[in-house]
C-alpha cells in the first residue's frame, strides 16, 4: 500500500499488507491519519477496498472516509492516467526496490522503508525547485477525531435511514440503496417536480425519477457546501 501526498510528492506510507481487506487497509490509514491529520480527499483506483458496488461506488471503507469528512475520489476505471504521478512514482519505486524482489517481506520492507526516507529526506525534485518532499510537506491541521461525527445535512433536504435490508422507504415505495448503507442516513434534494438527487454525505448516489420509481446511477460527484 503506497500513500503520497499530491502537491508535495511526501511519501506517507509504503508498507506490505498481508492482505487488501477493508480491515487491513482501514487500520493502515488509521495510523497515518493519528500521525499526520486527515485530509480532505483521497484519490484511488477502483480495486478494492476502495471501491465496492454500491450505489455511488461506495465501500465500507469509503464510509468511513466520509464520515471523517474526506472525500473519496475516484478516477475512471482503465484511465490510470488521471493518476499518473502515483502512476510514475509506482515505477520509479518497482525499479529501485523490487527489481527483483527481495528474498523475504522483511528484506522487501526494509527496502521500502530506505527508499522511503531516502524519497523524502534526500531526493531533489524539479517540480518543488529542486528541494526534496520533507522539506515542502505540511501535517494537516486536522486531528483525527477521538469519535466518528454525525453526517448532516442542510435543513431543506429530506433525510432517510438505511434499513438493514439496505433500503430506504420514500412515499410508500421500498428502494434499495445498499448493505453498505446500513444505519446511515441518505438525503434527498429537489431537482424538480419529478425528480431528486440523492446523497450520501458530499457524494451523489443517484437521482431519483418520481415518475419511474426509479434510482438512476450518476458518477460520483461533490456535494456543494451549504
Amino acid at each position: 500500500m503506497t500513500v503520497t501526498d499530491s502537491f508535495s510528492r511526501y511519501l506517507l506510507a509504503c508498507r506490505i499488507l498481508p492482505r487488501t481487506t477493508q480491515r487491513n487497509v482501514r487500520d493502515a490509514f488509521e495510523g497515518l491519519f493519528r500521525t499526520y491529520g486527515l485530509p480532505w480527499a483521497i484519490r484511488t483506483d477502483n480495486g478494492t477496498p476502495f471501491a465496492g458496488r454500491a450505489v455511488g461506488g461506495l465501500s465500507r471503507l469509503s464510509v468511513w472516509w466520509i464520515k471523517l469528512g474526506i472525500l473519496p475520489e475516484r478516477i475512471d476505471p482503465g484511465c490510470p492516467q488521471q493518476n499518473g504521478r502515483h502512476e510514475r512514482f509506482h515505477r520509479t519505486l518497482k525499479a529501485e526496490t523490487a527489481s527483483p524482489p527481495k528474498a523475504s517481506l522483511i528484506d522487501q520492507q526494509q527496502a521500502f522503508d530506505c527508499f522511503r526516507h531516502q524519497y523524502n529526506e534526500d531526493r531533489h525534485h524539479e517540480s518543488l525547485g529542486d528541494i526534496p518532499p520533507g522539506k515542502v510537506y505540511k501535517k494537516s491541521n486536522r486531528p483525527y477525531p477521538s469519535r466518528l461525527p454525525e453526517i448532516v445535512y442542510p435543513d431543506h433536504m429530506i433525510i432517510r435511514k438505511v434499513r438493514p435490508s439496505g433500503r430506504i422507504r420514500w412515499r410508500g415505495i421500498e428502494l434499495q440503496i445498499s448493505e453498505t448503507l446500513i444505519g446511515e442516513p441518505v438525503a434527498f434534494e429537489q431537482i424538480d417536480d419529478d425528480s431528486y438527487q440523492v446523497y450520501y454525505g458530499p457524494v451523489k448516489l443517484a437521482i431519483y425519477d418520481e415518475r419511474k420509481k426509479k434510482l438512476i446511477k450518476p458518477k460520483v460527484t461533490r456535494r456543494k457546501q451549504h
